[in-house]
């Protein structure tokens, strides 16, 4: 277990500047008379996703989580899931296309349409970088690792929120996306995907890694199971809206 100083400022601390600049950026372009009126709640979300990714680093969860697996759980789902999920909403790429320069708008473009995007963003390679992540923390020497190591913890805890977020905005995501796949094809991914995911928190429940004593398993497991299990009902109804207004008619009259 790596050591934390109690009421001390630890090196996470650091994690503040990047995430405070990022909300700092995104208000600023909320802001900006080029948003053209930028919802208010979509910086609310941006605010409050980056802030539950930020807690799964930061005392007392990230202490906390070295010693309960079920705040484990919680940083989990905090991290690899609620948090991207309202950093999806807020559409941050779309603000950035609205409010930055021209040449940076182009540039930003030409990464969305570029190749190694258009792999990441299909749909099968984001579920396997989200939920084997996921299997890799919880059923590999990596769970030992993060938990004797700050630098470890801080690396996995990013890729959870790295890969949490390809993985929602991927399926559920309304930024520009070239490459975006079928609704036929998203829809099963997220069924095979949230299956895994149960899964894996059944296995967890039965079978805890190794050092955590079986009552501490359980609980953690019920956590990512019955939480996970709220944040894939949002992502399923969300999935199921997008699908359906894209059959509705559009409507063919012009108005004066």
């Amino acid at each position: 277990m790596h050591d934390h100083q109690a009421g001390g400022f630890g090196v996470e601390l650091l994690f503040l500047i990047p995430a405070a600049a990022a909300v700092a950026a995104y208000w600023a372009g909320t802001l900006s008379a080029r948003s053209r009126q930028w919802p208010l709640h979509r910086a609310v979300l941006f605010t409050f996703g980056t802030a539950a990714a930020l807690a799964a680093v930061l005392d007392p969860l990230a202490t906390r989580s070295h010693e309960d697996f079920a705040a484990l759980g919680i940083a989990h789902l905090l991290a690899g899931m609620l948090g991207p999920l309202m950093l999806v909403l807020s559409r941050p790429i779309s603000l950035a296309l609205r409010t930055l320069d021209v040449v940076p708008a182009r540039r930003l473009s030409g990464v969305l349409r570029s190749r190694p995007l258009r792999v990441l963003t299909f749909p099968v390679t984001a579920a396997v970088l989200n939920i084997g992540g996921m299997v890799l923390m919880f059923r590999t020497g990596l769970f030992t690792a993060m938990q004797e190591s700050a630098p470890v913890h801080w690396l996995v805890t990013f890729h959870l929120v790295a890969a949490g977020y390809l993985y929602t905005a991927v399926l559920v995501g309304r930024d520009p996306m070239p490459h975006r796949a079928g609704f036929r094809l998203r829809a099963a991914v997220l069924i095979l995907s949230a299956a895994a995911h149960n899964i894996l928190a059944k296995t967890l429940y039965a079978d805890p890694p190794p050092g955590v004593l079986p009552a501490d398993g359980q609980a953690g497991a019920l956590v990512l199971y019955y939480g996970g299990g709220v944040v894939e009902i949002a992502i399923i109804f969300l999935l199921c809206r997008q699908w359906y207004s894209s059959t509705r008619p559009r409507s063919t009259y012009a108005y004066a």
